[in-house]
C-alpha cells in the first residue's frame, strides 16, 4: 500500500494528538466563536444548534483552516471566525442530509430530526447557513464571500447529484468522483484556500485549495469504506447506512464493475430489494474481493496529491501537521 511520507523526517508531529495540541489554543477560540454565534432569541434554534454542535465529531474542517492559516504565517484572529463559518456550513449540510436520508442516529446520538422533527431541522439548518453568511459579511472581504458563496452552491449541487444517484446501479466511478468532489471536497478546498487569502498570501491560495480538495476526496473515500467496516465501538457513524439508503459508493461501484456474477447479483439485490441479511452478505463479498483495497489505494493517491501541494509552504510544525493529516485522512479507522 502506498503511504504518504513526512515532509520533514524528524517532524515533531507524529500523531493526531500532536496535531490537536498544536492547534489547541486556536480551536478553543473557534469553539468560543461558535457558541457565541449561536445566540438567538428563538429558543428552539438555540436548542437544536447547541445539540448538533455539542455532539462532537472531528472538527476537521475548522482544524484545517487554522492550521493552514498558521502554516502560511497568519498572525491575526480572523482565521478563527473563518473556521467557525466553515463549521456552520458543514453542520447545516448535516442537518439537511439527515432529513433527506431519514437518518435516526449520528455519532451515537439521535439526529435532530428524530428529536425535533424534519421541519425544525431544515429551518435550523437554514439559520446556520444565514448566520454563516452574516459572519462572512463581518469579515468584510469580498473574496471570502465569493469563494464561500460558490462553495455552498457547489455543495448543494453535490447533494442533488447524490440524491439522483440513489439506487442507480449504472453509476460510474467518474460520476462518483464528481459527486464527492462537490459534496465533500469543495468545503475542504474553500477553507484551505481562504486561509491563504486572509493571510495575504494569494500566491499560495491555489496550492492550499488543491491540498484541501485532494484531502477531502481521500477523506470521503475512506469514510465510504468505513461504512462496511467490522464492528468498531469507536466508529462515529452507523455501519450499513449507505447501503440501507441505496447509495452506491466506491466499494460497491468496484464490485459491480469488477466482481463475479454473484457479487453483482448480491449488490443489485441489496439495492433493489433490500433485506435484513444484505449488509452482512455485502460485507463478506467486499472482504473476498479487491474492492476495499482498491478504494484505499485511491484514497491514498488523493492523499499523496494533497501532500505534494505543501512543498511550497515554509517549513513549520503547522505544515507538518497538514502533512500528517494526509495520512490520517485515508488510513483512519474511525
Amino acid at each position: 500500500m502506498t503511504q504518504s511520507t513526512p515532509l520533514v523526517a524528524d517532524s515533531p508531529i507524529a500523531s493526531l494528538a500532536d496535531v490537536l495540541t498544536l492547534a489547541e489554543a486556536d480551536m478553543q477560540a473557534v469553539n468560543s466563536t461558535i457558541r457565541n454565534s449561536l445566540d438567538s432569541p428563538v429558543v428552539l434554534i438555540r436548542q437544536i444548534a447547541e445539540y448538533i454542535i455539542s455532539a462532537g465529531g472531528k472538527r476537521l474542517r475548522p482544524l484545517l483552516v487554522v492550521l493552514a492559516a498558521r502554516a502560511v504565517g497568519y498572525q491575526g484572529q480572523q482565521h478563527t471566525t473563518l473556521a467557525a463559518i466553515i463549521e456552520f456550513i458543514h453542520t447545516a449540510t448535516l442537518l439537511h442530509d439527515d432529513v433527506v436520508d431519514e437518518s435516526e442516529m449520528r455519532r451515537g446520538n439521535q439526529t435532530a430530526n428524530t428529536v425535533w422533527g424534519n421541519s425544525a431541522s431544515v429551518l435550523v439548518g437554514d439559520f446556520l447557513y444565514s448566520r454563516a453568511f452574516q459572519m462572512m459579511v463581518g469579515l468584510d472581504r469580498i473574496e471570502i464571500m465569493r469563494v464561500l458563496a460558490d462553495a455552498t452552491n457547489t455543495i448543494s449541487e453535490g447533494e442533488v447529484q447524490q440524491l439522483l444517484n440513489i439506487g442507480n446501479l449504472e453509476i460510474t466511478e467518474a460520476e462518483y468522483d464528481q459527486t464527492i468532489a462537490n459534496k465533500t471536497a469543495k468545503l475542504f478546498e474553500a477553507g484551505c484556500q481562504l486561509a491563504a487569502v486572509i493571510a495575504g498570501r494569494p500566491e499560495l491560495a491555489e496550492n492550499l485549495a488543491a491540498y484541501g480538495r485532494h484531502l477531502g476526496m481521500a477523506f470521503q473515500i475512506a469514510d465510504d469504506m468505513l461504512d462496511y467496516a467490522s464492528d468498531n465501538p469507536d466508529l462515529d457513524k452507523n455501519l450499513g447506512d449507505d447501503l440501507a439508503e441505496g447509495k452506491l459508493t466506491l466499494p460497491l461501484i468496484y464490485l459491480l464493475e469488477n466482481g463475479s456474477a454473484g457479487d453483482k447479483a448480491a449488490v443489485e439485490k441489496a439495492i433493489s430489494q433490500p433485506g435484513p441479511d444484505d449488509f452482512h452478505t455485502i460485507q463478506q463479498r467486499l472482504a473476498h474481493s479487491n474492492a476495499l483495497t482498491y478504494s484505499q489505494q485511491r484514497a491514498a493517491e488523493f492523499a499523496q496529491r494533497a501532500q505534494a501541494q505543501l512543498q511550497r509552504l515554509p517549513e513549520s510544525p503547522y505544515r507538518d501537521a497538514l502533512a500528517f493529516l494526509t495520512q490520517f485522512a485515508w488510513n483512519r479507522t474511525k
